[in-house]
């Protein structure tokens, strides 16, 4: 049921390569390239709840596994994440006030371009 963590297993720092990670995990779900290459691997298993609960999802399984890869090829840590790993984020429910004014940059800069968006040859009759 959990491949990743089953998987990652098989995996040694400064012992298995990239050839060895494709062959094992296949591609990364993403890759990102900053001093060393960072492989991103996902798996996640979601499940609806009963009835009761109005049939809304629960994750059963969130494994994600960060793999940190040398210019050589070669495999140099990795960091396997797991449901309770996940931190519960709370987002703000503030909103920005908008303040455009006749006044302001991006007043003259919106309107000069739905000048240019209705009238693309500046053909129109002046009144």
């Amino acid at each position: 049921m959990r491949f990743l963590e089953k998987k990652q297993n098989n995996l040694l720092p400064n012992v298995s390569n990239k050839n060895d990670i494709i062959l094992l995990l296949g591609p990364p779900s993403t890759k990102s390239t900053f001093d060393n290459d960072i492989w991103i691997y996902l798996e996640r298993i979601i499940t609806k709840k009963p009835l009761i609960k109005l049939g809304s999802n629960k994750t059963i399984v969130n494994n994600v596994l960060v793999l940190e890869i040398d210019n050589r090829g070669l495999l140099v840590s990795k960091k396997l994440y797991n449901l309770n790993d996940m931190n519960e984020l709370n987002f703000s429910t503030n909103k920005t006030k908008q303040d455009y004014t006749k006044r302001s940059f991006v007043y003259d800069f919106l309107s000069s371009m739905r000048q240019k968006i209705n009238d693309p040859l500046n053909k129109r009759k002046k009144p």
